[in-house]
């Protein structure tokens, strides 16, 4: 078992978006990768994004992310389709989905995806 207080405070690594204000990390990461996908563990962590430019992001790995503090406006690029996720929320993206993440403040995220750690 691993153990990690108060991780949600933790200073995460920027997304190195250009003008856009996105900080992601993963707090653990699983040491075993499940049997359909050998090379990409588990990693879980925190997403947080500040106000401003938007950021578009296109998923190459299944994630599913709970809203822990404020509010995403999100829209799915390829639909149009928009969702207002507050806390408690919990999102899944499918790999090759394009999402466009906003706030209009700011919002962090809890993630559990499967891919290479960062």
């Amino acid at each position: 078992m691993k153990y990690k207080q108060q991780a949600f405070k933790d200073q995460q690594p920027s997304m190195n978006v250009e003008g856009v204000a996105a900080w992601l990390g993963d707090t653990f990461v699983s040491s075993l990768a499940s049997a359909n996908n050998k090379d990409k563990p588990l990693c879980a962590g925190f997403f947080h994004l500040e106000a401003g430019k938007p950021l578009d992001y296109t998923y190459d790995y299944e994630e599913m992310k709970i809203v822990v503090e404020g509010e995403f406006n999100i829209t799915e690029a390829n639909t149009g389709k928009k969702y207002n996720a507050k806390v408690g929320d919990v999102l899944y993206f499918s790999d090759g989905d394009r999402i466009i993440f906003e706030t209009p403040n700011r919002a962090v995220g809890f993630f559990c995806g499967q891919r290479a750690p960062l």
